[in-house]
């Protein structure tokens, strides 16, 4: 699929993909890993709430095999496991099935060709697994309700496939309710509370990192097990629609919620975002939510990027062009990158444990926010079901 088909089907589905290559040239030779300011991350559980093995932010990123590179970056990052979205996309509700249960297989091959590495993740007894044998676990995860459509058994189906963290809306407005681009955020739809209450009762982890804040608001409202943001940031630091209003992180960290700061764009007015935007975000949230209530949710690959020249010039392109479909969100800009320079490592989640260690944050606070709370979190909603 080429920049220009997948742009439009990404129009036709209302979801705004971030942007990087879709070849995979942009893969770095990994660095070595800094030396520790922390000394707990080895023996910690360590969740990235968005973040995936290979690729991500492209078409099709499960379309091709792990590279060796890829493996490897994932065996030494010392993570226990990430929230891998696996919702497909697509023109047609048809297309969007097919692509989700595409991009299930293409991990299920993963777990086959390197069961010394990864695991799938279902229950919270897994990733308890994967910490004591050393492997990165694979949690299922839709960033949209749309390979449900308007057939509410396909709640039930995913689930058995393994389905276990959905975000409701992606950006623009679905069935369920208005994504954070949505000009008139309505609230969640009569639908969307159906959907909401089967992913309650299956023991699903409802995300409203898209979401737009009306919809956000009542659905934490309708849900009866606690909500997460896997992947957003603080309005009130900077304020865009894909970060959070204070009133909505107190309201999601008031019913249980975490929520996970990622390494965006977002972060930052203007530029490139480096590692003290993220923690003016990280701190934000740990002040507003409190230290049980934040977590880490990336928004990228474990393996680095690479800005190549090709890269950049492909970017500014897909860049340019989402806006001419309408489709880019506020903060996404042509010499703007997918991720934090200072944080572009495979062992990103020691660095951030490092520079909280730095700001003097205790091991206890650190240990709760790089995977501790995420714990919390899911054993409580994961056991509903």
């Amino acid at each position: 699929m080429n920049r220009r088909d997948f742009a439009r089907q990404a129009a036709a589905s209302a979801m705004a993909l971030p942007l990087v290559s879709h070849n995979r040239d942009w893969l770095p030779t990994v660095a070595a890993a800094p030396e520790s300011a922390w000394p707990g991350y080895e023996h910690a559980f360590v969740l990235d709430m968005l973040a995936t093995a290979g690729p991500f932010n492209v078409a099709d990123w499960l379309g091709k095999p792990l590279t060796d590179e890829m493996v490897a970056n994932a065996r030494r990052s010392g993570i226990t496991a990430v929230n891998s979205t696996v919702h497909g996309f697509g023109s047609t509700p048809a297309e969007i099935l097919e692509q989700t249960v595409k991009n299930i297989a293409a991990w299920h091959l993963e777990f086959d060709r390197h069961p010394d590495v990864f695991m799938p993740i279902r229950s919270v007894a897994d990733i308890r697994t994967a910490k004591a044998q050393r492997k990165v676990g694979a949690i299922f995860g839709f960033q949209d309700t749309t390979p449900y459509w308007d057939k509410l058994d396909r709640v039930d189906t995913f689930h058995r496939l393994g389905v276990r963290i959905v975000q409701l809306t992606y950006n623009g407005a679905n069935l369920v309710g208005d994504g954070c681009l949505v000009p008139n955020d309505r609230g969640l739809k009569p639908y969307g509370r159906e959907v909401v209450a089967r992913l309650n009762a299956l023991g699903a982890l409802v995300d409203l990192s898209h979401v737009g804040w009306e919809t956000t608001r009542q659905t934490i409202d309708a849900s009866t097990v606690p909500v997460a943001a896997t992947h957003s940031g603080a309005a009130a630091v900077v304020n865009v629609p894909r970060n959070k209003p204070d009133d909505v992180l107190k309201k999601l960290a008031n019913k249980g919620g975490v929520v996970g700061v990622y390494m965006m764009p977002f972060l930052k007015a203007e530029g490139q975002p480096d590692s003290g935007d993220f923690m003016r975000h990280l701190n934000h949230c740990l002040n507003t939510c409190g230290e049980d209530h934040v977590g880490i949710g990336s928004d990228l690959s474990i393996t680095p990027l690479s800005l190549t020249p090709e890269f950049r010039a492909m970017h500014a392109g897909f860049v340019k062009e989402r806006r001419a479909q309408g489709i880019s969100a506020p903060g996404e800009d042509e010499n703007v990158f997918n991720y934090v320079p200072d944080f572009n490592t495979p062992r990103r989640m020691e660095q951030v444990a490092d520079a909280m260690a730095k700001a003097g944050h205790s091991s206890a606070r650190i240990e709760k926010v790089i995977g501790g709370n995420w714990m919390r979190l899911l054993g409580e909603v994961w056991k509903a079901g």
